[in-house]
């Protein structure tokens, strides 16, 4: 199958899901898909990206269930204002303002809410979340595209920017060092990129830190770099500090 040819099918899943969604009536829209390999939750509000909490010494091990993911839309006139995701637990009947899509495909629904992270409309909730914890969703270009785009309201772009950091790559790491380099950007994303920086496996973001926290323009992303370098540990680190407090002597 060709590229175009790919885009067209996800482009046509994706536009079906959202007239599911937009067509129900006013009410509540809810479906469910499979999670992610090692996404688990307690129903209400916890969600584990990575499964753990257990004991082997002492035999014990905190309540966490296996998916499927589970979301709620609020919708009013085609438009949806405000997202809940859940993960374990179970659907109960409410009441009739409640529409139920039943499970959908786990890649749809990732496409569907990067796209609804994309528009101008502000939706109460985080938007990012289900898409990245749907089962076979590879996003990271996409949180890439909306950390980046402008038009995008602020917290979808500081979502973007955190979830980053947890599926980051070696190509998304340069992603994140080009956003905090652009000083058009908006400071509060910039200071979320510095802080994906220094949630990279391994310590790579370390070398970016130290380049923003020598090299930046902006003192506040500056500041904000030394800081999470101060969490780090890494000799680089203390070398940069040392560096730092001998030009004031």
């Amino acid at each position: 199958m060709t590229t175009l040819l790919m885009a067209a099918v996800l482009l046509a899943a994706q536009q079906d899901l959202r007239t599911r969604i937009e067509s129900a009536p006013d009410g509540i829209v809810r479906m469910s898909y499979a999670a992610k390999e090692g996404v688990c939750g307690n129903g209400r509000n916890n969600i584990s990206t990575h499964r753990h909490g257990t004991s082997r010494r002492d035999g014990w091990e905190h309540d966490c269930d296996e998916g499927p993911v589970r979301v709620a839309l609020d919708v009013s006139n085609k438009r949806v204002y405000e997202i809940r995701t859940y993960v374990g637990g179970r659907w109960r009947d409410v009441d009739t303002r409640v529409t139920d899509l039943g499970t959908v495909s786990a890649k749809d629904a990732a496409s569907y809410f990067m796209a609804l992270a994309e528009r101008t409309e502000r939706v109460k909730g985080d938007v990012i979340l289900p898409a990245v914890i749907a089962d076979s969703a590879e996003v990271w270009r996409d949180l890439l595209r909306i950390a980046k785009n402008d038009r995008v309201a602020r917290e979808p772009r500081k979502n973007a920017v955190f979830w980053l950091s947890q599926e980051a790559s070696e190509a998304a790491t340069q992603g994140l060092t080009d956003l905090v380099d652009d000083d058009t950007e908006d400071r509060e994303v910039r200071k979320q990129a510095v802080f994906a920086l220094s949630q990279l496996d391994g310590d790579q973001g370390v070398p970016a830190l130290i380049k923003v926290a020598k090299s930046n323009k902006d003192p506040e992303v500056r500041k904000s770099a030394i800081f999470w370098l101060g969490q780090s540990d890494d000799p680089r680190a203390l070398a940069l500090f040392e560096e730092i407090l001998a030009t004031k002597r």
